[in-house]
């Protein structure tokens, strides 16, 4: 038993260590179903000549007739039908599967049909055999004689059958693939959790350092001595930091408006440290457009974090300029700060960059775009985010 259980856990480890998005690229996807239509026709050939009896002019454009008809069908169901179906309610599935089904036997009938029409009218027929006339005779029928409801029964069966192998394959790679992507998602939601609970460590412990807190206490007690009416407001922004770090850095998601709040507390607080000569820029949206939105706390703090940390410093322009927006459902995010030209690429955000963009990998898979350039005096972050549920 517990040799099953460890073989069952390497199998699924298997599965879910697979990339099937980087194999099934679409090169790769051409190749494999070339492959499956040339495997068919080479059975389908074989059968014509040996069992059938037919020679190799007659058993190849039966071959061709009947791969290309298949092909069709096959294509036509899963890549413009099938979609359009799971897309719908659930209730009217069954009803739509139905009927596609029948369009599909009427197309794969229609299309023979022709084929016969055509392969008279250049002149090929079947003189010996089994088959010894089937041509003319598919040509000779009627348009309805060919697609009446009594042939269609008929063909039915058949058709079902010599599809079936096809439809098989592609369900059962589909459900590999699903398979596949659920136990990722898994995987990534358990090192989701890992990953939020050392962001949040790494915060408090670090982010928010002693040294932050004694530069702003500093600042805090100028104030005080010069009886500075804004030291109310410096203590308010403090407080409000500390209670938003505590309190609701650890949900899942916070109100964007809250995220926002918290953001302009630290930029007030450290744009203290800085005289008036310096370029400190932040725009944020207003509070009514923001209503309905929620985001995981602390997303974006890293780039604002390192942008105070390593910019503002330089020899030339001291600026430090943040502009967040919201347009169409979507969360825009762009930073940019000066840096020291001599300042080694790995030093300047180190690990805080890095584990802020797997953040958004595991948080916002396909729903958003991040560019990072690092230049030689500045840096820049665009971020966009897709908020919609």
């Amino acid at each position: 038993m517990q040799n099953k259980q460890v073989f069952t856990g390497y199998l699924i480890s298997k599965i879910a260590a697979f990339d099937f998005e980087k194999f099934y690229t679409k090169k790769n996807r051409i190749f494999l179903h070339l492959i499956m239509w040339f495997s068919f026709s080479i059975l389908l050939f074989l059968s014509y000549v040996l069992a059938y009896q037919l020679s190799y002019f007659n058993a190849l454009i039966f071959t061709f007739r009947m791969t290309t008809v298949n092909a069709m069908v096959f294509y036509l169901f899963f890549y413009l039908f099938l979609p359009k179906i799971i897309s719908g309610s659930g209730s009217r599935i069954f009803l739509f599967l139905l009927i596609t089904f029948l369009i599909c036997i009427f197309l794969w009938i229609a299309v023979t049909y022709c084929f016969s029409i055509v392969y008279h009218a250049l002149g090929f027929e079947i003189l010996t055999g089994e088959l010894k006339g089937a041509i003319q005779k598919s040509a000779e029928q009627t348009f309805g004689q060919a697609l009446s409801v009594r042939r269609m029964i008929s063909q039915c069966f058949i058709i079902i059958s010599i599809l079936s192998p096809f439809f098989f394959v592609k369900i059962l790679f589909e459900i590999s693939r699903l398979y596949n992507r659920t136990l990722k998602i898994q995987s990534q939601k358990a090192d989701l959790e890992i990953q939020n609970i050392n962001i949040e460590k790494q915060f408090l412990t670090a982010q928010l350092n002693p040294h932050f807190l004694f530069n702003t206490l500093n600042n805090l007690y100028g104030l005080s001595i010069k009886k500075d009416d804004s030291a109310p407001e410096v203590i308010l922004n403090l407080s409000d930091i500390m209670s938003y770090t505590l309190y609701e850095s650890n949900h899942e998601k916070v109100a964007l408006g809250k995220e926002l709040e918290f953001l302009k507390n630290y930029i007030e607080l450290e744009r203290m440290r800085y005289s008036d000569d310096k370029n400190i820029q932040f725009h944020f949206p207003d509070d009514k457009v923001l209503f309905g939105y929620f985001i995981p706390p602390l997303l974006t703090f890293t780039f604002i974090e390192n942008a105070f940390k390593y910019g503002l410093k330089s020899n030339g322009e001291h600026f430090l300029i943040l502009d967040i927006k919201i347009e169409n459902d979507e969360l825009y995010f762009y930073l940019e700060n000066d840096k020291e030209k001599d300042l080694q690429e790995k030093e300047f955000g180190g690990i805080g960059i890095v584990n802020a963009s797997k953040r958004l990998q595991l948080l916002y898979p396909d729903k958003h775009q991040l560019k990072i350039e690092n230049f030689e005096t500045k840096f820049k972050v665009a971020l966009r985010i897709d908020l919609k549920n």
